[in-house]
């Protein structure tokens, strides 16, 4: 049987509200106009909310399903949840020991690597390095690799956090730790063998995006003291650039804006990279503006993300020089999660409040706000036109727009 393992980047066609990985069809937190309203509604109520147990990854839709990885402590819980009603079409579960480091006991356990749906199957990655290929429709596991052999979760504040990736046919997966060393493994889709494997440092918690540059596919991904790049087809390393941080927190995904890679941590700053066939030039560097867990997104030629200064500073900085445009006063959260529409900038923040701003403009211009959860909002919602896919501190709801 001919299985085909396809996403968007790669000229499959999606349809309207599929959203089936980490950060959206092309990993970049950019929605389709489909996917967006033709006006923000008033308010939102909640259709539906089913819980599923705690963690950090963001729900996933493919195929009129909504599918969660979650955790009810010592197991690990995948639940496949039908997207008009909430309803629980299958769920599997499987043990999942972690014990956390101690100076970071007051979050969840995880998981925190988002799920990827593709062809048929829903792939998860779980805190201790368990990867399982589930069959989407049935919840079937299909195969397993288990990597908690090489992963010292004792020293790790999160556990492993990279969200899988589908490039030239093959799952991409990087698991490892600071003891221990790190691994990025490209496997077969449909069995799980291993195509190829890549050795250094250990992982950070960031996960690994595939730019274009200069007509070169790279996988670019951060470890704990370096950025990286591999050649996909064969695992083989094109380059590598400094990147430290003293507790080996390097969490923001990269970005790339079409002529720069962006990379950002709390105590290195926000860096951009021209980037090579082999190697990558630094084009700027603003050590004022410092995103410690959220992703920025990058449009009308600017980076727009969280700052961890001030408790918390939207901010705009111009994507080829690095200057800051524009920045909000501070207190505006720990974390958040930014979507980018034609028109908009959409961040739900981990207080539970989603903001509609306005792109392009010359400061931070809210034009809708809405309350959206009771409890901590931690992960990527969902667009899906005047309806939202938000996931709480233990469970996942549809928010219809009103």
């Amino acid at each position: 049987m001919l299985v085909l393992f396809t996403v968007v980047t790669s000229g499959a066609v999606l349809v309207a509200q599929d959203w089936p990985q980490w950060r959206g069809p092309s990993r970049d937190g950019a929605v389709a106009a489909a996917n967006v309203p033709s006006a923000w509604p008033a308010s939102f109520s909640r259709a539906w909310r089913t819980d599923v147990g705690e963690g950090y990854a963001s729900p996933i839709v493919s195929g009129g399903r909504v599918f969660v990885h979650s955790r009810t402590d010592p197991q690990e819980v995948v639940t496949a949840l039908d997207l008009a009603t909430g309803a629980i079409v299958w769920q599997q579960r499987y043990a999942a020991s972690f014990n956390k480091n101690s100076y970071a006991t007051s979050m969840a356990k995880g998981p925190n690597a988002t799920p990827l749906a593709a062809g048929g199957r829903v792939f998860t990655l779980g805190v201790t390095g368990i990867l399982t290929a589930w069959d989407a429709a049935t919840g079937r596991q299909v195969w397993r690799q288990d990597y908690s052999s090489r992963i010292d979760t004792s020293k790790l504040f999160c556990g492993t956090a990279a969200s899988p990736l589908l490039v030239s046919g093959a799952l991409v997966v990087q698991v490892g730790s600071d003891t221990k060393g790190g691994q990025m493994f490209a496997l077969d889709p449909a069995t799980g063998a291993i195509r190829w494997t890549w050795t250094g440092l250990g992982p950070g918690y960031a996960s690994p995006v595939v730019i274009d540059a200069g007509g070169t596919a790279q996988i670019v991904t951060l470890t704990e003291g370096s950025i990286v790049s591999l050649d996909p087809a064969n695992g083989k390393q094109l380059w590598s650039a400094p990147f430290p941080d003293d507790w080996h927190e390097n969490i923001v995904t990269p970005v790339w804006t079409g002529t720069h890679l962006v990379v950002s941590a709390q105590r290195q700053g926000t860096h951009a990279y021209v980037i090579g066939k082999t190697g990558a030039t630094q084009a700027w560097r603003n050590a004022a503006v410092t995103m410690y867990m959220s992703t920025p997104v990058t449009g009308d030629g600017l980076i727009y993300g969280l700052s961890s200064k001030q408790r918390g500073q939207f901010v705009a900085l111009d994507a080829k020089t690095g200057d800051l445009k524009w920045s909000t006063g501070g207190r505006e959260g720990e974390h958040a999660s930014f979507l980018l529409t034609p028109a908009h900038l959409v961040v739900l923040v981990n207080g539970g409040d989603l903001i509609v701003a306005r792109r392009g403009s010359a400061a931070f211009v809210s034009e809708k706000r809405y309350t959206v959860a009771e409890s901590p909002t931690w992960a990527m919602p969902v667009l899906l036109g005047r309806d939202l896919i938000v996931r709480d501190a233990t469970g996942v709801m549809r928010l219809a727009g009103k």
